[in-house]
C-alpha cells in the first residue's frame, strides 16, 4: 500500500469547528483527506448543509450525533439521519437493546425511503473521555472498564449493529472476541507529538491500527495544527510503515 493509502482509507478527520465556512476552509486544505467527521457543534451550526458540501467534493461522512433516546425517538432520529447518505452514524449503547434494534431497522428504511445506500451504524461503548475512576466513581458503574466495553459491544452486535465505537485500549479484546466482520472506530488516537487533552484511554496511530481498529477518528492534531496539511502527512508517513 503506497505512501498515505492507508490513511486516506482507514483515518477520519474530525472536523470539530464551530461554522461552515471553518470546516470548508480545513477540507480544502486537507485535500488527500477522504473521510471526515461531522459532530454535534458543527451539525448544531451548519444543519445538513455542510453534509451537502461534503457530498458534492466526494467526500466519506461519519455523523456522529450519538443519539441518546426511548427507542421510537431514537428510531425516528436515524430514519431521518439515514436519508442523508452518510457512511457512518452513531447512537449510545446506553440506549439499551429495544432502542439498538429499532435503530438499526429504521436507518434502513431512511435510507430505502431516500434512495441511498444505508449507513453503517455503530454503537458508542464508553466516551474515551471517561477513565476508569470515573466509571466507578461517578457514572456508579460496578463493572472494569474493559469488561463494560465489551457488553456493551457484544449488546450492540446482538442487536444488529455493524460496529461500536471504543478507545484503542479496548481494541484487541473488541476483535477478538466480536470478530472481523464487525467494525471498531477509534476515537482518542493521539500521535506521539501530539497533546492528549481530555483523552483518558489512547493509543499512537499505529498502535490502535496493529490492535485491530478499523478506522481511526483523529481531529485535534490535525485541525488544530499551524498547518494541518503537514499533520496530516506526518500521520500517513506514520501508518505507512506499517502497511
Amino acid at each position: 500500500m503506497g505512501n498515505g493509502e492507508l490513511a486516506q482509507q482507514r483515518v477520519i478527520v474530525a472536523l470539530d469547528v464551530p461554522d461552515q465556512e471553518s470546516a470548508i476552509a480545513l477540507v480544502d486544505r486537507l485535500e488527500d483527506v477522504t473521510f471526515f467527521k461531522v459532530g454535534l457543534e458543527l451539525f448544531t451550526s451548519t444543519g445538513p448543509k455542510i453534509l451537502e458540501v461534503l457530498k458534492s467534493r466526494q467526500k466519506r461522512i461519519f455523523l456522529d450525533l450519538k443519539f441518546d433516546d426511548i427507542p421510537n425517538t431514537v428510531a425516528g432520529a436515524c430514519r431521518s439521519a439515514a436519508r442523508y447518505g452518510v457512511d457512518l452514524l452513531t447512537i449510545h449503547a446506553t440506549c439499551g437493546r429495544e432502542a439498538l434494534k429499532a435503530a438499526t431497522e429504521a436507518a434502513q428504511v431512511g435510507a430505502a425511503q431516500a434512495g441511498v445506500k444505508p449507513p453503517k451504524l455503530i454503537a458508542i461503548t464508553l466516551l474515551t473521555s471517561i477513565s476508569a475512576r470515573q466509571l466507578a466513581f461517578d457514572l456508579k458503574i460496578p463493572l472494569e472498564l474493559p469488561e463494560y466495553a465489551l457488553e456493551m459491544a457484544l449488546m450492540a452486535q446482538e442487536s444488529g449493529l455493524d460496529g461500536v465505537v471504543c478507545s484503542p485500549q479496548e481494541v484487541t479484546q473488541l476483535r477478538q472476541t466480536c470478530g472481523d466482520d464487525f467494525l471498531l472506530v477509534c476515537p482518542g488516537v493521539r500521535p506521539t507529538w501530539a497533546d492528549k487533552a481530555d483523552q483518558k484511554r489512547s493509543l499512537t496511530p499505529a498502535q490502535a491500527m496493529i490492535a485491530g481498529a478499523d478506522y481511526l477518528v483523529i481531529g485535534r492534531p490535525i485541525t488544530t495544527a499551524a498547518e494541518p496539511e503537514l499533520a496530516w502527512k506526518r500521520i500517513s508517513e506514520d501508518l505507512s510503515a506499517i502497511a
